[in-house]
């Protein structure tokens, strides 16, 4: 059984239909990168797998290590073990990056019963994280993305996920925005936490630079609120020779 399983997921947003029957699953352990164009639904997975409540599922499921959670809040999923990273972080101006760390530390350890974790572990744990995730000590004195460029918000979001190390991680268009040293910065962090846990990225983008870097196990291509491909990383190459007009037309001639 996969730990994540999106099941025949059909979700909506108002009347507009955005995902129609989409079938996919992520493991621990694993990277599955999930490609597509502009339009096709790749963010809308990533929100309604963690419970946005903008959208609508009006058929499937999302089941979390054999649990149906299609209906639980977001924080409920975020402390079993889902994290995402998002494509435009929210600023919360008056919030310290260190508070909002600690607080969300604390969520997770309740969640396994411990106590909050002593304000010398936690200095010595956010120091480590940052040192992983190459982020500049002074970061913690400032309000959590106010001000920041984008590439200090998903540097921001990459010492989450080394804090937290969730037993899957969604990065919802990591690499948008991002110029190169930033690129680095992000997949070299990812591939740090996957080497020293057993943890599951889906990579959601349109892009091809990001998976140079963050070599993926399983590509999936989502066209038009479905997947209508799947197989190795071999299909990133396709795409970056081909672009996705080839599996469109297969999708059109009823191929795909």
């Amino acid at each position: 059984m996969a730990d994540l399983e999106i099941k025949n997921l059909h979700v909506s947003v108002g009347e507009k239909q955005i995902l129609k029957g989409l079938d996919l699953t992520v493991n621990k352990g694993e990277i599955h990168a999930l490609m597509g164009p502009n339009g096709s639904g790749k963010s809308t997975l990533a929100n309604v797998i963690m419970g946005n409540p903008a959208l609508d599922v009006t058929e499937g499921s999302i089941v979390w290590k054999g649990e149906d959670i299609t209906e639980a809040d977001p924080d409920e999923r975020a402390r079993k073990g889902l994290f995402m990273a998002f494509q435009y972080p929210v600023a919360i101006p008056g919030v310290t990056i260190v508070k909002y760390l600690r607080m969300v530390m604390n969520a997770h350890r309740e969640e396994r019963g411990e106590s909050e974790i002593s304000l010398k572990e936690f200095r010595q744990v956010v120091q480590g994280a940052m040192e992983q995730t190459n982020v500049p000590k002074e970061f913690g004195s400032r309000y959590l993305n106010d001000g920041f460029s984008g590439g200090e918000k998903k540097r921001l979001e990459m010492l989450q996920l080394a804090l937290q190390r969730p037993d899957v991680a969604i990065l919802d268009e990591t690499d948008s925005g991002l110029d190169v040293d930033a690129l680095n910065v992000v997949s070299q962090a990812v591939n740090a936490v996957k080497a020293e846990s057993d943890l599951g990225v889906l990579i959601i983008t349109h892009y091809q630079r990001i998976l140079h870097l963050v070599k993926p196990d399983r590509v999936s291509i989502l066209v038009d609120g479905r997947i209508v491909q799947e197989g190795g990383p071999e299909l990133v190459e396709e795409i970056e020779t081909q672009g996705y007009a080839k599996i469109r037309e297969r999708v059109a001639a009823g191929q795909a």
